[in-house]
């Protein structure tokens, strides 16, 4: 990998991690007021990020003629939905709404101090140890 690819992915990560830090999102007692419904401050965010992701793919192949670090543009293949995204999808929406942090939120709280998280990063840590045993061991049903 170059270093125009490293000064990318590094740029990218911070100013994703700036976005939930200055958004709330990285605050575990805002992700959870808004997860009971109480403020809807998150829902302005997901929205904006909504928005702009969806111009982005569609106009930005249109504009440019090949990515700017190389490679092609390609649309995402639907995959159909199995019993194990839903399952992930339900231990990931309880691991939220227990701890108000998700992976990306996580890592951005560290960045602002809030040491705490690191249990929650753990916990993430140590379920996808297990996950990954689970799997090699053939007891998922996922090779």
């Amino acid at each position: 990998m170059n270093i125009k690819k490293h000064i990318a992915i590094i740029a990218g990560g911070a100013l994703f991690g700036f976005g939930l830090a200055y958004s709330g999102a990285a605050v575990p007692e805002i992700v959870l007021s808004f997860l009971r419904l109480e403020d809807f401050g998150l829902v302005l965010v997901i929205g904006a990020a909504l928005v702009v992701t969806l111009v982005t793919y569609q106009l930005t192949p249109k504009l440019i003629p090949k990515p700017i670090l190389n490679g092609t543009f390609t649309t995402p293949s639907r995959l159909p939905i199995s019993k194990w995204n839903v399952i992930g999808a339900v231990v990931f929406g309880a691991g939220w709404g227990i701890s108000g942090i998700c992976p990306g939120t996580s890592f951005a709280a560290i960045g602002m101090g809030n040491w705490p998280i690191l249990i929650g990063i753990a916990g993430m840590f140590i379920g996808a140890y297990v996950y990954g045993t689970l799997r090699n061991k053939g007891l998922t049903g996922i090779e």
